[in-house]
């Protein structure tokens, strides 16, 4: 994003690396979910949870670069830099099974509507709107479109 509001190449490392993409909307309202049920019924829900994209949301560092940069309101780009780097995961995804399950938890946007949501955001920050309001319409967007 950063390299985007400075209308600079983004430097992808691992191209094919996969990540949990997902909106920060969406663990956050896996995690007021988890509170309500805390407070209801305690101990039974004090445990480790896991909030994050369905399956078919699983893309590759590249793919989500890629589909941004399509996205963006100019000549976006990105390169690929070959060489040596620090290790990192080739494959990190997160067990939501539980969240599903137990809490009847799901994601409510897809990845595509996310990186809209993102971009809608960050275009507000860049061309400067007042990011309260850029923030709460978010959280009003994201609330009436609940699954």
């Amino acid at each position: 994003i950063k390299s985007l509001l400075n209308n600079e190449a983004i430097l992808i490392r691992n191209p094919n690396a996969i990540r949990p993409w997902q909106h920060v909307l969406e663990p956050l309202s896996g995690y007021i979910m988890l509170a309500e049920h805390l407070y209801k019924d305690g101990t039974d829900f004090a445990e480790a949870w896991n909030f994050g994209p369905d399956d078919s949301d699983v893309k590759t560092v590249e793919w989500i670069v890629d589909t941004i940069c399509r996205k963006w309101e100019s000549s976006a780009k990105y390169d690929i830099v070959e060489g040596n780097h620090p290790h990192e995961a080739k494959y990190l995804k997160l067990d939501c099974s539980k969240a599903r399950q137990k809490l009847d938890w799901q994601p409510n946007w897809n990845l595509e509507k996310a990186l809209d949501k993102i971009i809608e955001w960050t275009l507000a920050y860049k061309n400067g709107m007042d990011m309260r309001k850029a923030c709460l319409k978010q959280i009003s967007d994201f609330s009436g479109e609940i699954n």
